[in-house]
């Protein structure tokens, strides 16, 4: 497997540094392990460098960093302006058509290939939905085009589908499952409309939202 890149995307801020680092290199460095890719060594530096570069010309409070690892072992660190979501935003969010195949292994790595997700996400227009989520071929919800989905349906920890269902293990789902703020749990459509649902991701951080039918 050879066609495609892993992926990173970080949020990076001025007075702080780079936000949950620890945790992204870490799934970086075990996905290049398993999926025998090299030049993993190189991407703490790599983004250190990029964001050194970015403080002489760029006066945004936070950036977005990209680092993309690719297949011959070369690492690509793009930076641009990042602008926080209000605290009280509220996302709408709709059900895709296209599905997730659950023994697809990819899934559980942040790729390159995105072709589920960028159709999922072309079903609706962007003042339709400003997320949408894929559930798999047994109608289990397993993720948005670009977030994890979070469930409180007032029994304590919020509930997050688990990796087998075909998904991501997201940054920030790591740290809410890590801190007992979040726990695995199958999830169906009807679920999600039992509580008040979130998504997010180590860039945007947890999002509460609408589902909208």
């Amino acid at each position: 497997m050879t066609d495609f890149s892993l992926i990173e995307t970080l949020r990076y801020e001025r007075t702080s540094g780079f936000v949950r680092l620890r945790l992204h290199l870490a799934r970086l460095r075990r996905s290049a392990r398993r999926l025998g890719m090299s030049g993993v060594e190189g991407a703490e530096a790599a983004l250190h460098e990029a964001v050194g570069r970015a403080n002489c010309t760029d006066q945004a409070a936070a950036l977005r960093v990209r680092l993309e690892l690719l297949p011959d072992g070369r690492i690509e660190v793009k930076t641009a302006p990042f602008m926080p979501l209000a605290e009280d935003a509220v996302w709408r969010v709709r059900i895709a058509a296209e599905r997730l195949n659950s023994s697809n292994p990819l899934l559980r790595y942040k790729t390159s290939r995105r072709a589920a997700y960028e159709a999922a996400r072309a079903e609706f227009a962007a003042d339709e939905a400003d997320e949408v989520l894929l559930l798999n071929e047994k109608d289990e919800v397993c993720e948005g085009t670009i977030t994890s989905i979070f469930l409180d349906d007032g029994s304590g920890a919020l509930k997050t589908p688990p990796v087998a269902c075909g998904l991501l293990a997201g940054v920030l789902r790591t740290e809410l499952i890590c801190q007992r703020r979040a726990r695995v749990a199958r999830l169906s459509p009807v679920d999600l409309a039992r509580g008040t649902l979130y998504v997010g991701n180590s860039l945007r951080g947890l999002i509460r939202v609408n589902l909208l039918v």
